[in-house]
């Protein structure tokens, strides 16, 4: 029996937040926030649940764990690949570990000790990648992991979770909790959209529609996922196309069928992260595509580069992955999937590359200024002088 079609728009049996477009009363916090009231919520739950983290309580949220279960936290100090050891170890008495770090350092640093004595051993560990991301801004490349989603969903045994905001990461801790077996729970160290509720439906392995539409499918995980639907509705606005929106949470399980859906009844994806391009949300969406059902499909994500350093909503603008990037992605997916002829490269990638460029010499424009002329600066030599009287 066919199912019923959907009238294009904001699927109300997602239940977001009712001011979803409205900035001034739409709400934002760093998704680190859920992980750390689901740890709390989560020990209440289950006595043998424990928090290792790795001199970073307060940063990856695990202290409210700490003060609320103070004989079920342990601090490991600057040592990632004991903390997974160990958790492993921990495991096999009995306990639920949870691992906190930043996702640079774990799984980053600690992957052999997480693929050996975890996903080998199908230990029930849970690794928790804070400050994921590209939102660390001003802490630069080393600590923006944009590789995480390909290292770890590759790895047998492991289940992997990007999640879009506060709320949900809460829900995937509590539901991670419950799993048996490994699994890598990713958010953001920055504030972003709070846009899910309570009621909006999380369940591992299962993907959500968070709008209906017919002309093309966007397929996103994590804080991106709201400048896919603010692209959504202004394509909708503004040119009639009416765009599926999807939340991937769950990398791995993959939901197949969603996405073999999608692809059938609307003939053109595009998918969004904070993420590498390559390996990831992308690379899991591309080899069901390429294995079912082949359709036209663009990548909105780092582009095969490191990131930089600057204030996180610049190093996402610079590097292509906020809304105005989508739409491109959006348009030329849209072009191909009519049959019309593309640019070799992608106006998204192209965009991208020309606004780090001008945002580039903007700051080193703005340094210049503050830089004396003996430096090659603009500023006069003698602020050097005025320097030296203040030292004295």
């Amino acid at each position: 029996m066919p199912t019923k079609k959907q009238k294009p728009g904001i699927n109300r049996d997602a239940y977001l937040v009712r001011h979803l477009f409205d900035e001034k009363k739409l709400k934002s916090l760093p998704t680190r926030n859920g992980y750390g009231e689901g740890l709390v919520e989560a020990g209440k739950r289950d006595k043998n649940i424990v928090v290792l983290c790795a001199d970073l309580t307060e940063s990856t949220r695990s202290l409210a764990f700490k003060e609320a279960y103070p004989d079920r936290f342990v601090q490991m100090g600057v040592s990632e690949q004991s903390m997974a050891s160990i958790a492993a170890g921990m495991s096999l008495a009995g306990k639920v570990p949870f691992i906190s770090s930043y996702a640079a350092f774990s799984p980053g640093r600690n992957w052999e000790q997480i693929r050996t004595t975890v996903a080998l051993q199908n230990s029930n560990v849970k690794i928790a990648g804070a400050h994921a991301g590209v939102s660390v801004g001003p802490d630069g490349a080393t600590h923006q992991m944009i590789e995480d989603i390909a290292i770890m969903r590759v790895m047998p045994n492991m289940q992997v979770f990007v999640l879009c905001d506060s709320v949900e990461t809460k829900k995937a801790t509590l539901a991670a909790a419950n799993l048996k077996g490994p699994c890598y729970v990713r958010f953001a160290r920055e504030k972003s959209p709070v846009f899910t509720t309570e009621k909006t439906p999380f369940k591992i392995g299962r993907a959500e529609t968070y709008r209906h539409g017919d002309d093309l499918t966007i397929i996103g995980a994590g804080p991106l996922l709201y400048e896919a639907l603010v692209v959504a509705q202004q394509l909708s606005e503004d040119h009639g196309i009416e765009c599926r929106v999807i939340n991937m949470h769950t990398i791995k399980p993959l939901d197949v069928k969603a996405i073999v859906k999608a692809a059938k009844e609307t003939g053109a994806i595009v998918t969004v992260e904070e993420a590498q391009a390559a390996g990831g949300l992308a690379g899991a969406v591309a080899e069901t595509l390429a294995l079912t059902i082949p359709v036209p499909m663009e990548r909105v994500g780092v582009a095969d580069r490191f990131g930089e350093s600057g204030s996180p909503r610049e190093v996402q603008e610079g590097l292509g992955l906020t809304a105005p990037f989508i739409a491109l992605a959006a348009d030329r997916v849209l072009q191909r999937k009519l049959g019309n002829k593309v640019p070799a490269i992608p106006a998204h990638i192209t965009a991208a590359e020309e606004r780090l460029a001008i945002m580039q010499k903007e700051i080193l424009d703005e340094a210049l200024t503050r830089t004396p002329r003996k430096w090659g600066g603009k500023k006069p030599n003698t602020s050097l002088k005025s320097r030296a009287k203040k030292s004295r």
